[in-house]
């Protein structure tokens, strides 16, 4: 139980009440990061994994952050599921997923080959949701369950178990609602036509296991409903009520030794950079919204007001500057960020991002901004949670706890709090994985309209019909990896990717860094990921798994 202290606000004045600077913009200024993302939330069998703007495969990682251009592909007798807020997307086996596009108001997602089911519990009337397939583009209206299925004679099967959908592509827009099934083929028009629905099986049981489990979950009292892993907080720890933070949730059957943000590995995510994967079954929330507090003799995470919309963080954390710790090597170090402890990012946003990323956890904020001085903050999880690592290990993407460097009281006293680890990520980290065999089918082509039809080759995948085009694809690792040597530890900002796309040079980064951060001195790149395939993986294993 947490004791009843009052929490020291003296820095804390530094941040609150002041007036929020406006954020340059520029033609391809997209404002604020997208407060929402998809998390990898189930895994069995093998599940490989693209990361946007790259070909390369790596085995996918549960509690991975996922958002727009990354693709899965499942194998035979293998599954996957994604959460985004009140929605869940399920893959069958031999499945071939983008997730096309993904922002506060849009979720499109691209269907290559296989099945999918997507359920929605609630949907604001300003989302969009799309299923892009070979035949037509599918507009899911309403909160409900939705099965698509990707024949092998290149037509799609649609069920509507219940809510509502329109199908659209080449001039043709028809309504399906509760209880209708249609199989599509061709493009230019679409064919509709009227089938049986099929019997339930498996998948269909076991997504509906996986709706209930959502629906049924104590830690829904507790948590926004929008935050991604929730209900998997009930069976790995208990809930208390502190009268000083209101719900904290205790961890069950921790490690010696652990603290957060320990256990697990950093990775590149764009457009956010060094992002936190954890290694529990339960390490999404607890990691990317709220705050953790140590009472003495346990750690609780606070997850904070229900009345602010959640979200998203790469790592709610502090970074400690390692250049300062005396070690042969250098040191990358952080420790988790306390209640009322403001987070600064080290990354491009809009003007409103500050207020939204904190606001759930500082009391009685209405603006907060970046400040000169975040050292003179009281932070109190320094002194008992700062872990620190190898720079290697953190930037090749690697287990932290393996290498984890104690540092001495007076080494933590030297060293200054720093706005991010200046550090480029090497190609392992931002694989999303260990590497896998790439899928037998390539990256599907998209077309606007439906004008093609899909491609003969069963070996490729066909073309997708598209309501919108999704966003343009991001440049690949390596020439942003190039690109990031001038400001190491910073992911581009929009007009440098925006730059690379056109064959441009990235150009100068047009953010202020807050604080003003020196880098070190220029390290030689990475060495890039070697060209051959990488060896097979084993068998995949029955029944469900959390994969760590």
């Amino acid at each position: 139980m947490i004791p009843m202290r009052t929490i020291r606000l003296w820095a804390l004045g530094l941040v609150l009440a002041m007036p929020l600077p406006t954020a340059k913009t520029g033609p391809a200024d997209i404002g604020d990061p997208p407060a929402r993302v998809a998390r990898i939330s189930y895994l069995q069998g093998s599940v490989s994994f693209q990361p946007a703007g790259d070909t390369g495969w790596s085995e996918a990682t549960l509690n991975y952050t996922v958002t727009t251009g990354d693709r899965l592909y499942t194998e035979q007798a293998s599954r996957a599921e994604l959460e985004v807020g009140e929605l869940a997307v399920r893959l069958s086996d031999a499945t071939d997923l983008t997730v096309s596009d993904l922002t506060d108001h849009a979720i499109q997602l691209g269907l290559a080959s296989g099945t999918l089911r997507v359920s929605i519990r609630q949907r604001p009337p300003d989302d969009s949701v799309e299923v892009d397939t070979p035949n037509g583009a599918l507009t899911l209206l309403e909160p409900g369950q939705y099965r698509v299925d990707i024949a092998a004679d290149s037509t799609t099967v649609v069920t509507v178990d219940r809510g509502g959908l329109t199908v659209s592509g080449g001039g043709v827009s028809t309504a399906l609602q509760g209880g209708d099934a249609v199989r599509l083929s061709g493009t230019d028009p679409i064919q509709i036509s009227n089938v049986v629905p099929l019997e339930q099986d498996a998948f269909d049981r076991w997504s509906a296991d996986r709706d209930r489990r959502l629906v049924s979950s104590l830690s829904a009292q507790y948590v926004s409903p929008d935050v991604p892993g929730y209900e998997d907080l009930d069976d790995a720890g208990r809930w208390d009520e502190s009268a000083e933070y209101g719900p904290v949730w205790y961890p069950a059957g921790l490690p010696a030794g652990w603290v957060p943000y320990r256990f697990g590995h950093w990775a590149w995510v764009d457009p956010w950079g060094w992002t936190w994967i954890d290694a529990k079954p339960w390490g999404f929330a607890p990691f990317h919204y709220g705050r953790w507090v140590f009472g003495g003799s346990a750690w609780g995470w606070v997850p904070g007001s229900l009345a602010e919309p959640p979200c998203y963080a790469p790592a709610l954390v502090a970074f400690v500057d390692g250049s300062q710790v005396a070690f042969s090597v250098g040191v990358q170090a952080w420790f988790p960020l306390g209640p009322n402890e403001p987070y600064y990012r080290w990354y491009h946003h809009g003007g409103e991002y500050l207020r939204r990323v904190n606001a759930p956890v500082i009391s009685n904020v209405t603006t907060i901004v970046n400040v000169t001085n975040i050292t003179a903050i009281h932070y109190r999880n320094r002194d008992v949670a700062t872990t620190a690592v190898p720079t290697p290990t953190f930037r090749g993407g690697q287990p932290i706890a393996p290498r984890n460097v104690r540092l001495t009281p007076e080494q933590l006293a030297r060293a200054p709090i720093a706005p991010h680890p200046s550090v480029v990520p090497a190609a392992s980290a931002a694989s999303g994985g260990r590497p896998a065999p790439a899928p037998a089918a390539p990256r599907p082509a998209r077309i606007t309209g439906a004008v093609q039809r899909p491609a003969a080759s069963p070996a490729r995948a066909a073309p997708l019909v598209t309501r919108r085009p999704p966003p343009p694809a991001n440049p690949p690792f390596a020439t942003r990896q190039r690109a990031m040597q001038a400001h190491p530890g910073r992911p581009l900002e929009p007009q440098q990717v925006e730059n690379l796309r056109a064959g441009r040079p990235a150009g100068p980064m047009r953010d202020q860094e807050f604080p003003p951060h020196s880098a070190p001195a220029p390290r030689a790149a990475p060495a890039s990921r070697p060209s051959a395939r990488p060896a097979a993986r084993a068998a995949p294993r029955p029944g469900p798994e959390h994969r760590q």
